[in-house]
């Protein structure tokens, strides 16, 4: 009887790894974009796709102990994958994807903004997140390797390179001491 319960918890493990990189290579292969733009439909999707894989993972073992066991697996190879990432620059790339320009000097990119499926509307959003009102002020906008859109205008240069007494106050950096530190 021992034998069959380390059995199940091995299989517990396996599944539950094989469900994760499923996952991740799902997540790959169908956008960064995904990652930091949630709407309505991608939440909904998320939590289906996650009801629909735990039964995967635990097979019959529907215990506390065999849901602990998936869960412990999980966070163990997401903690290897990011180790392997972090030292290994070409899978990372592979993995996680490159940045991507969308606009350089004014200009948008067209190809890469079709490339990455984003459109006009939601680029112009992103730009007005960070700010700027219009498209020909951004000196640079990158959809990053998170999903994230990044956006540099001249307007954040000169808002952000005036010193800090002109601005009435001390800047805190939130990272300061802990930079190089590893």
């Amino acid at each position: 009887m021992h034998d069959i319960i380390h059995n199940n918890y091995l299989e517990v493990i396996l599944r539950s790894i094989a469900v994760y990189l499923f996952i991740v290579i799902a997540i790959r292969i169908f956008g960064k974009k995904e990652l930091a733009q949630l709407s309505v439909i991608d939440l909904v999707f998320i939590l289906l796709i996650s009801n629909a894989v735990q039964n995967a993972m635990v097979g019959p073992d529907t215990t506390l102990l065999g849901g602990l066991v998936a869960a412990g697996a999980l966070f163990i190879t997401n903690f290897i994958l990011k180790r392997v990432l972090y030292k290994n620059k070409k899978l990372n790339e592979f993995v996680e994807g490159k940045a991507v320009l969308l606009i350089y000097r004014g200009e948008v990119q067209e190809h890469n903004l079709q490339h990455a499926e984003i459109s006009m509307e939601e680029l112009e959003a992103a730009v007005r997140e960070h700010g700027v009102q219009d498209i020909q002020k951004v000196d640079l906008a990158m959809l990053e390797a998170d999903g994230n859109i990044s956006v540099i205008s001249d307007d954040f240069k000169e808002r952000s390179t005036r010193p800090a007494a002109a601005m009435g106050q001390r800047r805190k950096h939130k990272l300061k001491g802990r930079l190089g530190q590893g």
